[in-house]
């Protein structure tokens, strides 16, 4: 009998709070979609898509569906703000990174994270 392993059921879920960002930057779509990719792509993930949505009169969400699983970042530039979620399956990729660097880009002056250890 062949055996395949297709995925491993565990991962690490990063989750950010950033304060202190440009309301510009956070409000800035493409600027956003870009930053999130390249992130995702320095920690090592493979990013299959990646949508966003603008919104009025301010904000963006953009989604990054993963192989490893997704990412997303919610922007609320009125108070210089960004909730950040990183989930990757596997080790293969660090979301950890990809949360550090996301911050890295858009210059936050703080920046809390929080990682959790998910699966067997």
């Amino acid at each position: 009998m062949l055996e395949t392993t297709v995925g491993v059921f565990t991962g690490t879920h990063v989750f950010g709070e950033l304060a202190g960002v440009r309301a510009g930057l956070l409000d800035d779509e493409q600027f956003l979609r870009t930053t999130m990719n390249n992130a995702l792509y320095a920690a090592g993930a493979t990013v299959c898509e990646v949508v966003s949505k603008r919104f009025e009169p301010q904000g963006v969400t953009v989604l990054a569906l993963l192989s490893e699983s997704h990412a997303s970042v919610h922007t609320y530039p009125e108070i210089g703000s960004a909730f950040v979620d990183v989930f990757t399956c596997g080790d293969r990729a660090d979301p950890g990174m990809a949360v550090r660097l996301l911050a890295t880009a858009l210059g936050a002056a703080d920046s809390r994270v929080t990682s959790l250890r998910r699966g067997v």
